[in-house]
This record gives C-alpha cells, sequence and structure tokens, in this order.
C-alpha cells in the first residue's frame, strides 16, 4: 500500500523520530504526499474513497517502519473521521481540504473524551454559554499532533445543567496555550503536548456534535479502530523479524511463533469485520476485547523477536530497530483508553 519513497522515509528517518532528533513538523507532509490521509473519505469530498478499513491497514502498514508516524496518522485520520460523522456540513467544507492536504494537523483530544463515555473521569474542559457561542476554561494534558504550524483541536466540553457537546478548537485562538512536547520514553516526534484553555472565546460554528455521548460513540469504533492499526503494524513487525531469525537452533520457537501470527490473524479478522457491520457502536465490549488481544499480540511478538535474536538484540549495533520497538510496544497497553481501563469497563458491565 505504501508508495516507495514513504517506505524509504520512514525506515530512514524511524530512529531519530522515535527519539525526537527529527523536525516533527516533517512527519504530516510525508504523510500527506502518499495520499494516505484520504484514505476513507469519500472522492466527492476530495478524498480518495474506499472505507475506514482502508484508513485501518495504512496505519497498520505505516506502524511496521515507525510508530512515531503511524500514532500522527492515527491522529490526523481520527479527526477527519470526527468531520465526516459530524452535522456541521459548513465546518467540514471549512476544515476538510486543509486537513487531507496535511496543511492543517487535526488532534484528537478525546483521550479524555472516551474515558469519560466509560464512566472513568470527568470532562477536563468546561464551558460557559455565551450569547453566539461559549466562554472555555480547562486542561487537555495530553494531546498528540499539536503541531506547531498549525492545528485545530476535538475537545469534549462539559456544559453545567446541559449535555456535555463536542466541539473544534482551532488553534489560534486567543487563550488557548500549548505546552512544551511532553518528554516520552519514545516517539518523541508526534508533537504531543498539553494544551491549556484559559477564557478562550469558542463560536458555535466550530460545533461538531451537539450531545457528546452520543457523537462520541458513533466516532469510537473508528477511534479505536485507527488505533487498533498501531498494534497490528508493529506486531507484525516484530514477527517478521522473528521469523528471519528462526533457525535450527531456535526451532524450538516454532510452535509458538505460529501461535501467536494465528492470534494476530484472528484479532485483526475480528477488528475489520466488526467495522464493517457496524457492530462495535452498539455492542463496544466487543470492540475492547479486540483491542487487548491485539495489544497481548504485540507484546508476545517483541518477546519472541527478542528469544529469536537472542544476546544480539542487547548490542547496540545490531539491536537499535529491536530497541525502539520495545519502547512502541510499552506505549501500547497506555494509550488511551488504557488496558486497565478497558479491563475496568468490561468488568462493570460483566456486573451490572
Amino acid at each position: 500500500m505504501l508508495d516507495a519513497n514513504l517506505s524509504r522515509w520512514l525506515e530512514a528517518h524511524a530512529e531519530p523520530l522515535d527519539r525526537g532528533e527529527h523536525d516533527a513538523e516533517n512527519v504530516l507532509p510525508q504523510l500527506a504526499a502518499s495520499g494516505l490521509l484520504g484514505l476513507g473519505v469519500s472522492e466527492s469530498l476530495g478524498g480518495a474513497g474506499g472505507t475506514t478499513l482502508d484508513a485501518v491497514d495504512a496505519v497498520a502498514e505505516v506502524a511496521t517502519y515507525s510508530l512515531t508516524s503511524a500514532f500522527v496518522l492515527w491522529g490526523q485520520r481520527s479527526f477527519i473521521e470526527y468531520l465526516l460523522v459530524s452535522d456541521n456540513a459548513g465546518l467540514r467544507e471549512r476544515l476538510l481540504g486543509d486537513l487531507l492536504a496535511g496543511r492543517v494537523a487535526g488532534a484528537t483530544g478525546l483521550s479524555n473524551a472516551m474515558k469519560f463515555l466509560s464512566g472513568i473521569e470527568q470532562l477536563g474542559v468546561c464551558a460557559q454559554e455565551e450569547q453566539n457561542g461559549w466562554r472555555l476554561n480547562g486542561r487537555m494534558p495530553w494531546v498528540t499532533n499539536l503541531r506547531k504550524g498549525g492545528y485545530v483541536v476535538a475537545a469534549a466540553i462539559d456544559l453545567p445543567g446541559r449535555e456535555p457537546f463536542v466541539a473544534a478548537l482551532p488553534g489560534e485562538l486567543t487563550g488557548l496555550q500549548r505546552s512544551d512536547d511532553l518528554q516520552l520514553i519514545g516517539m518523541q516526534s508526534s508533537n504531543t503536548a498539553a494544551l491549556d484553555v484559559r477564557d478562550v472565546q469558542l463560536d458555535r460554528d466550530w460545533l461538531l456534535g451537539e450531545n457528546a455521548r452520543s457523537y462520541l460513540g458513533q466516532v469510537r469504533p473508528a477511534f479505536l479502530g485507527l488505533q487498533c492499526g498501531m498494534s497490528i503494524g508493529l506486531a507484525r513487525r516484530a514477527l517478521a523479524e522473528a521469523r528471519r531469525n528462526l533457525d535450527f537452533r531456535r526451532s524450538v520457537l516454532e510452535d509458538e511463533f505460529q501461535r501467536v501470527s494465528d492470534q494476530l490473524a484472528s484479532a485483526e479478522a475480528q477488528l475489520k469485520q466488526g467495522l464493517a457491520d457496524g457492530r462495535f457502536v452498539g455492542q463496544p465490549a466487543a470492540m475492547f476485547h479486540v483491542r487487548i488481544a491485539l495489544a497481548e499480540s504485540v507484546a508476545e511478538a517483541i518477546q519472541l523477536e527478542l528469544q529469536t535474536s537472542g544476546g544480539k538484540a542487547y548490542l547496540q549495533a545490531h539491536g537499535e530497530g529491536f530497541a525502539r520497538r520495545l519502547r512502541e510496544s510499552a506505549f501500547v497497553p497506555v494509550i488511551t483508553p488504557s488496558l486497565v481501563q478497558l479491563k475496568t469497563e468490561l468488568q462493570r458491565l460483566a456486573n451490572a
């Protein structure tokens, strides 16, 4: 799926992107130039056609090279999905072209909102209604793809006495204050930062969804499905490295390799079937189980890569790619919704 130029660029820059040694501003233009941002977007809207499954495949392909770049692609494509689901055609018309071209970064900003949807935490941004919109205050502690060259961020917003809503906040609004990039142990060039919202005035024409619970329920399958693409790609790459390492001295691992490969293929098939038939909208627990299974596949695939490599993986001259994938794999269980949050929600649903 990936064109040769993008594949070469990702392979060459995976390490510096992970360490923050390559300018994070370059990631989005590279993804846009390859046409990936328009996958699953109707041609009538300026996209490349296809379905969300094509976008999931793209995230997975990018993740085989660089989880940092896949993380950025997930954020951008998720925001595009928010516009596609929204009833606000004017906002879609205003923003979509720049998002598809990579001129503006789309920051998902809904990690806190997805926790809210599951009853895990309260919304971090609160609104006071005004004549032509709202005055906003609060904080978003972890937002990816806050590109310094220009961004728009989605936020679920509490409105006391009314239903929470979801809106897009353009980065140029007075009162939005982006922190320095968070100091992550990897994936540093992903433009991940905190965002303070201080007395921000927002007009009503930036509304994405009037009812946050209903709107978030609609976008959650794509939000999580695209996120699962990151796990699929990382697990595929680790298994490919393990396959190359397998030889007669480590043939004892053949059965385990096949088990993990089959487990990954099964979870991927369940993900794509659920996205295709729409069941995840009404059955979020089914999707949570898939997300957990894919995370487990990543962990097992990384361990297989280590075991088939042996001590070579611990030598800097040989193990740089493995060390990066190990750091990347540590992110999979904690990205929102984290595995602990998902398991907590599944337990709550089982006891309900």
